[in-house]
């Protein structure tokens, strides 16, 4: 602002300084105009010719001109010179400074400027040719330009003042605004340096809908992220150390009551490997699940979905004596990491064989939908509460009713690594979703990209699936060849060995 100032004050002084020159120039050009033109046509009014003396033409000319108050007109005869009777506003009126005078009479050039101390003077001459015996003459039109350009600098004077008092106005102003405005910022400045691990519970108060009130909504929901970042990692460390801290009290409790007998150390022994298998169990799973934020966790590769359905069939229906049941198969190339989407399926049908028995029925099947595979396990057991289905795919969360069922004893991780895996894919994610006669379905959904080659054949195929899907009677989405037999088996109930 101070630049901007200082440039329009300077500019102001060289545009009124080059009207000053301009209008200098022009009443130049008009004094001497004037007088040639009377030198021309003039005559005297005594006697109704021309006039026959330059003195006599000078004087007469000097009386009946109205010159500006820094204007000098003169008449130069000789060694006389002929003046208006008044006062100049100058130090050294040109009439008595013959130096400078002399310097304008002997000059070549019609105009100029002479630079003095006391004053600069911008001049213009006009020569009388000599008649007859009389000695001719020159007219000198002397203009003061001190006051003109002291006009000029008073101005600009005048506008540094101004602008002085301006700026300091607008610093003023603008300090107490950038400190209102910047309020916030200061404050969430404070905000973060109070913040520790024990108590991420402070928020900035948010005012208005500026940008400003934007960052304070933006920086308290980054607060509420990290306090249930926060709270939700002490709650792990609290059930992982719950976890471990059974089996360790388990074995360390049969280790000081072991006796001498062979049975009863036997029997501890079962029981500590037990425990230790237990352990080892929970760390293998927190070493997967600590896996799955690392970017390289599912490496997708292009798999058959009807193989990739037989091939979890196959290793599913080992787990256990279940009435187990081909739903449906999809059909199609789909882009997915084979190994893990297996890994996510069994874990679901094992958690259906730990949560039913001998007389359930446990469904696996696929279908391809557009650009969606989805994959499913479903049982016919007791089901899951409503208000445990947003806590099951926690960490060591278990639900009480299927829990309490069977008592399976597990550390409640199997269906969390479940998640990580389908979050793991793109727009990957599993649900819970409603079983028609009891039970609990959970679908595993993820995008896929299918190759070009495949899409007519699997849209003909969807056709098929349509009538299909998650807790559905049954029918194939289309074959499909198993890695063995290479047949295609037909949907139906398949009961374990």
């Amino acid at each position: 602002m101070a630049v901007a100032l200082a440039a329009v004050a300077t500019t102001t002084r060289s545009i009124l300084q080059r009207d000053a020159d301009h209008r200098i120039a022009q009443l130049l050009a008009q004094e001497t105009g004037e007088f040639a033109n009377f030198v021309e046509h003039g005559k005297d009014p005594d006697t109704g010719a021309r006039f026959s003396t330059s003195r006599r033409l000078l004087e007469l000319f000097l009386q009946r001109q109205y010159s500006d108050p820094d204007e000098e007109l003169l008449g130069v005869v000789g060694e006389s010179v002929l003046r208006q009777r008044r006062d100049i506003p100058s130090a050294l009126p040109l009439h008595r400074d013959r130096e400078s005078l002399r310097h304008v009479m002997e000059s070549k050039a019609r105009s100029g400027t002479l630079d003095r101390p006391q004053g600069e003077i911008r001049w213009a001459r006009v020569l009388i040719e000599p008649a007859r015996d009389t000695p001719g003459g020159a007219f000198v039109v002397a203009v003061h330009s001190d006051r003109e350009q002291g006009r000029a600098d008073d101005v600009f004077r005048t506008l540094l003042a101004i602008s002085g008092v301006a700026l300091l106005m607008i610093c003023v102003i603008g300090w107490a605004v950038a400190g209102r405005i910047l309020a916030p910022v200061r404050l969430v400045r404070t905000t973060a340096a109070q913040l520790t691990e024990q108590d991420l519970t402070r928020r900035i108060p948010v005012h208005g809908r500026d940008d400003i009130a934007a960052l304070a909504e933006t920086f308290n929901a980054m607060l509420d992220r990290l306090e249930r970042a926060f709270a939700a990692q002490r709650h792990f460390v609290d059930d992982a150390g719950h976890e471990l801290r059974t089996p360790i009290t388990i074995v360390r409790g049969h280790l000081e009551l072991m006796g001498d007998d062979p049975v009863e150390r036997e029997e501890t022994v079962r029981l500590v490997t037990d425990e230790l298998d237990r352990m080892s169990r929970i760390v293998e799973d927190l070493l997967l699940l600590a896996k799955a934020e690392r970017p390289d966790f599912v490496s997708v590769e292009p798999v058959e979905l009807a193989e990739l359905t037989a091939d979890v069939f196959d290793k599913a229906r080992t787990i256990g004596r279940r009435h187990w049941k081909l739903d449906a198969v999809g059909a199609g190339t789909v882009r997915v990491d084979p190994q893990r989407i297996t890994q996510a399926m069994v874990q679901l049908a094992q958690n259906a064989v730990q949560h039913t028995t001998e007389d359930d029925a446990v469904r696996i099947g696929s279908r391809l939908t557009g650009r969606v595979v989805e994959l499913w396990v479903a049982d016919s057991g007791t089901g899951i509460r409503a208000e445990d289905a947003g806590l099951i795919f926690e960490r060591f969360r278990r639900g009480t009713v299927r829990r309490g069922a069977r008592g399976s004893g597990g550390a409640g991780l199997g269906l969390s690594i479940v998640k990580a895996i389908a979050e793991g894919h793109p727009g990957g994610h599993v649900a819970l979703r409603e079983t028609p006669g009891g039970g609990a379905t959970f679908v595993l959904a993820v995008q896929t990209d299918r190759s070009a080659e495949t899409d007519e054949a699997d849209d003909e195929a969807d056709g098929a699936d349509e009538a299909d899907g998650p807790g559905g009677t049954g029918g194939t989405g289309g074959t499909w060849q198993a890695g063995r037999t290479g047949q295609a088996p037909q949907a139906g109930e398949v009961t374990a060995p």
